[in-house]
């Protein structure tokens, strides 16, 4: 069977989300579980965009080793120059140029001749081919501009050295069949497209990044750009896991395959979850809570018998754990051991000592722990494990009639307790301002959000909020079985992000 390159753009166009940055060591983190997850691709940045960015993608360049690491660049000298710059110790690089190519871009935006265009792609891609021979060009808005000169700036690029050319459905105005014969044209118009590997990338703006994708991928691409959890610009990009889950299950079809370890989609969709702050929908495909859950009788009585009966995928095929063992506060740190396994996690002897420990305060307040509980608490751990500023306790008091009054206690960067209290109009206002007293970063809360990570009354409650200081927004999020005390650790999340990038800057 052909094999699908998958380009994984969660670094990148993924980042590009609303409210979705991530500092350099977030960055790190989420590529080396692609690398784990077995991702052809990783396009680690736009390293012309900032200086954090170009860091984040030098260093994923140098510890990253497996995939291909990737560099976006304008089709601009300084750009590629750029680029190469940040990827050039990379095991495989790649620059992957991009230009508008749709009237509406050229005479709008760019204010460009279509032989400009042109010149100009051939030229850029010319530039990146004397850096590295992995060289990709995009001529953004490919689905809305006409087929025959997309064919013309393809055979030119490949002419020029582009090594895959990526047709990107940048707005997301593609229905499949019209997507897929766009795709189909360019095998039978372009001349020298047996030189290059077709590639396609597709935005979500109608729910169709999917099944465009797909349709191109019967079309003979062999290339597809994708996020983990379909995140980025808008509505989205097209979903990884989705994709994968679709070529695999219907292998009958595709009769395709891909390098992807699937038991590793549900754990790096939870961790890139967590550090960007983007909850996933419950009924989201594959990776949502009720993927694999069922509630109608009927179908309850069919799973009982036969799982295939309505479960078209195994959910251990996504690192989904199906096991019925049950963790609680008499059990030892062996079975903790092989739930975190079942997970996917694999943490060193200090990390998971600290994580046992939180888990044995955790099973003294509730009775059964599930997964989702074990989730909560190691994202929770690894949220302090580089703090500035540690929170120690919190105390309130607050009714109907009160004056809701918080009481807070730091540790500071250098060891030393600082405490304060505050009044609020409500327990969590009273809270965040005390922080603000003692941390003293001016800031402005612009989202806050709670939701319960399991059922029942002892369930853990998780925050997330958004702050906003200087222009640029920071996620937070805090778990607990305390809502107020959640909220004060999402707010102190937040503000150690803050400090983090303040002082990287």
């Amino acid at each position: 069977m052909d094999r699908v390159i998958i380009f994984d753009t969660t670094l990148r166009d993924g980042e590009q989300a609303a409210g979705g940055m991530l500092n350099i060591q977030e960055k790190l983190e989420i590529a080396r579980q692609l690398e784990k997850l077995g991702v052809d691709v990783i396009e680690a940045g736009f390293p012309i965009s900032s200086p954090g960015d170009f860091e984040a993608v030098k260093l994923i360049a140098t510890e990253v080793r497996t995939p291909v690491i990737c560099a976006l660049a304008r089709a601009h000298p300084n750009d590629i120059d750029r680029a190469w710059e940040s990827v050039k110790h990379a095991e495989r690089p790649r620059i992957h140029v991009f230009l508008s190519a749709s009237d509406i871009h050229r005479v709008h935006q760019l204010k460009k001749s279509r032989r400009e265009i042109l010149q100009t792609s051939r030229d850029m891609v010319a530039r990146a081919k004397t850096y590295t021979q992995d060289v990709e060009f995009s001529p953004m808005d490919a689905s809305r501009t006409e087929p025959e000169y997309i064919y013309q700036i393809l055979e030119a690029v490949i002419a020029a050295g582009a090594t895959t050319v990526n047709i990107p459905d940048t707005v997301g105005y593609a229905i499949p069949h019209e997507f897929g014969t766009l795709i189909g044209g360019i095998f039978k118009n372009v001349s020298n497209i047996g030189q290059a590997v077709v590639s396609i990338h597709c935005h979500n703006d109608l729910g169709l990044a999917v099944a465009n994708s797909l349709e191109s991928l019967k079309q003979g691409a062999r290339q597809v750009e994708c996020t983990i959890n379909g995140i980025g610009e808008r509505a989205g990009n097209a979903s990884l896991e989705e994709i994968v889950m679709a070529i695999k299950t219907r292998e009958d079809l595709f009769q395709l395959t891909t390098n992807i370890d699937t038991r590793q989609i549900y754990r790096t969709s939870r961790l890139v979850s967590e550090v960007t702050g983007f909850p996933v929908q419950p009924n989201k495909a594959v990776v949502g809570a009720n993927a694999f859950s069922h509630q109608s009788g009927i179908h309850q009585d069919g799973v009982i018998k036969m799982p295939i009966t309505y479960e078209i995928m195994d959910p251990k095929d996504v690192g989904v754990p199906a096991s019925s063992l049950v963790l609680g506060k008499l059990s030892g740190r062996h079975a903790f051991k092989e739930r975190l396994a079942e997970l996917g996690y694999s943490l060193s002897e200090d990390d998971f000592n600290r994580a046992f420990a939180a888990f044995k305060e955790l099973a003294d307040k509730k009775k059964r722990i599930t997964h989702k509980d074990i989730e909560s608490l190691i994202a929770e751990e690894k949220r302090t494990a580089s703090e500035t500023y540690h929170l120690d306790r919190v105390q309130v008091t607050c009714g109907d009639r009160g004056i809701p009054t918080a009481a807070v206690r730091l540790v500071g960067p250098d060891g030393k307790v600082l405490a304060d209290a505050a009044l609020g109009t409500g327990p969590v206002d009273a809270v965040y301002k005390a922080i603000n007293r003692l941390v003293g970063v001016t800031n402005v809360l612009t989202e806050f959000t709670v939701k319960s990570v399991t059922e029942g009354i002892d369930a853990i409650g998780e925050v997330l909020i958004r702050v906003e200081s200087d222009g640029i927004t920071y996620t937070g999020r805090g778990a607990d079985t305390d809502i107020i005390v959640a909220s004060a650790k999402a707010y102190m999340n937040a503000l150690n992000r803050l400090l983090a990038a303040k002082k990287a800057g």
